[in-house]
């Protein structure tokens, strides 16, 4: 089944595991190309019906209610990422030797002979913002992109539809990396490496092990995080192509085979002439929005991955010149009697937060949220001597103010004992009051929101609001 020729699919027995954003395109792209599906789904709800109506349609035969039981003559499975290693489904597939792929497997298999290249980002965070970034210094070079995977816009789609694209920056998750054996990037980056999804992955040796996957085979580039040795560790493990290197980035001054910054300048000593004596001016530090810590090294991670693929150093500073973050992402909401209101609701894990936090010097801090399985106390410790103040909200805010109590004593802490959604109004207004003209109120959770809140997006929308409320 390599090609992805019709022929390799005229009535291949496939079994798609999981609805949803990626289950039903792929169900459906299976499906044009002759293959036999039936979709297994957990749920049977609502929308479970709705989408299972569409395909029943088509002629794909849908079992809601039953993801647990493999289907009579199943010859390859296609899951959702999200779907956990140790779900019977694939323990049955297992011992009756039938292969499971992810979405992203099955996108890297249907290509079409002289396909994009991928050009590839994982980590614990900042993926998204990577490569949105990198898409826009591709595309001021002139090459015809999109960002893709993990990012909400369908792989499949992007490989098997009409548009022709010269490279494709992807976006992906441990997940769809754990389920993508046979992936090989042209080059890729893993930004960081924090504990996170431990509950899917088993391990952090697990967890590390995926994200480190998207370095096999790579043939330019394998983009590593001079900060964080463990995403160096990975490269060094990593069986890629001769001839491909190790490039890092760093916020310092970078060695020969680096990017990194000198004197408010974005530096390039790794694809340039005689790289040991030699650097190319990339951009000013200035040119990125918001030009915080983690987010510099963000542009710099886009950087490395577009100038593997050979891109002008113009390029690049036009690039990020073009680039606008998304929402919820270090957004400034507004100044307030002299003090700074910041929404970085998509600060959903410690990891996140702490480069949130790291970004200021004073700052009234909102956290809390559904931790994860998390631990606060390495946060609070790091992030202690910015703090002016805490305002905690969300079911698991008791775990941080005992990490607040252990490592900042000194800090006021405010505990808001209630989970609705106008907890949020409250939090704003006991923030202010903390807070000391030149000081930030930064929202930065370091929890998910689903115990008061659909999304973080909804968490952010409401943190905005309650700061317009203020200054209204």
């Amino acid at each position: 089944m390599g090609s992805g020729q019709v022929t390799d699919w005229q009535g291949k027995h496939v079994t798609v595991a999981g609805l949803g954003v990626s289950g039903v395109p792929a169900a459906k792209a299976l499906h044009g190309l002759g293959a036999k599906v039936t979709v297994v789904n957990d749920g049977d709800d609502v929308r479970a019906r709705e989408q299972a109506a569409d395909l029943e349609a088509l002629g794909v035969t849908v079992r809601l209610g039953d993801g647990d039981t493999l289907p009579d003559g199943t010859e390859l499975i296609v899951t959702a990422p999200g779907w956990r290693p140790d779900k019977p489904l694939f323990a049955a597939a297992d011992a009756a030797g039938v292969p499971v792929w992810g979405d992203v497997e099955l996108a890297w298999r249907l290509r079409k002979p002289g396909a994009a290249d991928w050009l590839a980002v994982t980590g614990t965070n900042g993926k998204t913002t990577t490569v949105q970034m990198l898409a826009s210094i591709l595309r001021a070079a002139g090459l015809r992109t999109a960002a893709v995977g993990n990012i909400g816009v369908s792989l499949l789609d992007a490989v098997l539809g009409d548009e022709e694209y010269d490279v494709l920056a992807v976006e992906l998750s441990s997940y769809q990396l754990h389920w993508a054996p046979s992936l090989r990037a042209h080059s890729a980056a893993v930004l960081n490496l924090a504990p996170d999804h431990l509950d899917w992955h088993g391990s952090m040796e697990a967890y590390a092990k995926d994200k480190g996957r998207i370095y096999e085979g790579n043939r330019v580039a394998c983009v590593y995080n001079v900060a964080d040795k463990a995403t160096e560790d990975l490269v060094r493990e990593a069986d890629v192509e001769e001839g491909c290197r190790a490039v890092g980035f760093t916020l310092g001054t970078p060695g020969p085979s680096q990017l990194g910054v000198v004197e408010g300048l974005l530096v390039d000593r790794a694809f340039v002439e005689n790289r040991q004596k030699n650097a190319q001016e990339l951009a000013e530090v200035a040119d990125v929005k918001p030009a915080a810590p983690h987010n510099i090294a963000n542009a710099l991670a886009a950087a490395a991955l577009a100038r593997a693929y050979g891109v002008p150093a113009g390029a690049v500073r036009e690039g990020l010149r073009n680039f606008t973050p998304d929402a919820h992402r270090i957004a400034h909401v507004a100044d307030v009697d002299g003090v700074a209101y910041v929404d970085d609701s998509k600060a959903t894990n410690t990891h996140a937060a702490q480069a949130s936090l790291a970004a200021y010097d004073s700052v009234v801090w909102i956290a809390g949220g559904l931790a994860k399985g998390a631990t606060f106390d390495e946060l609070v410790a790091e992030a202690a001597k910015r703090l002016r103040g805490a305002v905690l909200i969300g079911r698991d805010r008791a775990l941080i103010r005992e990490a607040l109590a252990r490592h900042a004593p000194e800090v006021p802490v405010v505990d808001l004992g209630r989970t609705d959604t106008g907890a949020m109004l409250q939090a704003v207004q006991e923030a202010r009051r903390l807070a000391r003209p030149g000081d930030t109120v930064l929202l930065a959770p370091a929890c998910a929101s689903m115990d008061m809140f659909a999304n973080y997006n909804k968490r952010g929308d409401a943190f905005a609001q309650a700061v317009r409320e203020l200054g209204a």
